[in-house]
């Protein structure tokens, strides 16, 4: 079983799979922004960030995922990027749940400025919505509720991939 799974992450279909989930989960995202008219606040826009940081990585795995460079590249991309991800989504929950005049989020997204991403893609990268305010559930959870556990899942999936070539390391 160790043995497919490793011999699945070497497989370009692993990585496309990846970047398939993730651009689903973006296009969402933009449905709910721009169908739906649900305001993205900052963090929402940090979380799409950590999304594109996924789709990033596995677009470096998909070139070549038998070269072992590449295929390091794109995961260390995805387990970071699912990581931040990750602690953005429960920043994201702890301002929605304990909301406080101390803690709060950025009114304005802030880019570096060799990327202001909100200037070169506004329809994507804009913020104007309020983070403490839940404007949408499902099955009861939060839209950065539901981003802790789909983060959650990525890093932990990511993490597994990456303890697999360890194991396929040790067999050659």
């Amino acid at each position: 079983m160790l043995d497919y799974l490793y011999q699945f992450s070497r497989n370009r279909l692993a990585w496309l799979l990846l970047l398939l989930m993730v651009t689903g989960f973006e296009l969402s995202a933009l449905y709910f922004e721009h169908v739906m008219l649900l305001a993205p606040c900052v963090m929402c826009i940090y979380e799409r960030v950590a999304m594109v940081g996924i789709s990033s990585a596995a677009i470096i795995g998909l070139i070549n995922p038998k070269k072992p460079l590449l295929r390091f590249i794109g995961l260390a991309g995805w387990v970071f990027a699912s990581f931040r991800g990750l602690m953005l989504a429960l920043q994201h929950v702890d301002y929605q749940f304990n909301p406080s005049p101390f803690k709060t989020c950025d009114i304005f997204v802030n880019f570096p400025d060799w990327a202001p991403l909100n200037q070169w893609m506004p329809w994507m990268f804009e913020a104007y919505g309020q983070c403490s305010k839940i404007v949408w559930t499902f099955l009861g959870l939060s839209m950065p509720q539901w981003l802790v556990i789909i983060f959650g899942s990525s890093l932990a999936i990511g993490i597994a991939f990456v303890l697999l070539q360890f194991v396929g390391l040790k067999r050659k």
